[in-house]
């Protein structure tokens, strides 16, 4: 069972889970023009009744090197962590409610254009009850 999920903050619609692609965080880029992409805001929510505490957002997959977290600033990014690093977001639920933060993408001229689904956003914490 999850306890926590991930969702877009423009619409409140939930983040699709892998394997899905139903609604996942995208960008689209072009490569030769070494583009990055516009932050995209979002959100981690606990389910009811449950409180997690030590939240980090993380990512994997071969080109993970190429995405970016900052921390929610008022509705605009703090200050963006190095490609491919963790955000630590603290405790999710139990009075924290829902806990935003910003994501980017870059291309790089050195890649070949392709749809490229294998970076997966990872949330991890410890659950407990409240």
């Amino acid at each position: 069972m999850a306890y926590i999920k991930l969702f877009f903050a423009v619409g409140d619609s939930e983040v699709s889970e892998s394997p899905s692609q139903l609604n996942p965080v995208a960008f689209s880029l072009r490569a030769d023009l070494n583009e990055e992409g516009a932050p995209i805001r979002l959100y981690a929510m606990a389910d009811v009744g449950y409180s997690v505490a030590n939240t980090v957002v993380s990512l994997t997959g071969s080109s993970s090197t190429k995405w970016q977290f900052a921390p929610d600033a008022t509705g605009i990014p703090g200050t963006w962590e190095t490609y491919g690093n963790p955000l630590s977001l603290g405790t999710v639920g139990n009075g924290a409610g829902k806990v935003y933060f910003h994501a980017r993408a870059k291309a790089t001229s050195d890649e070949t254009p392709v749809n490229d689904t294998n970076v997966i956003i990872n949330l991890a914490g410890v659950a407990s009850a409240l």
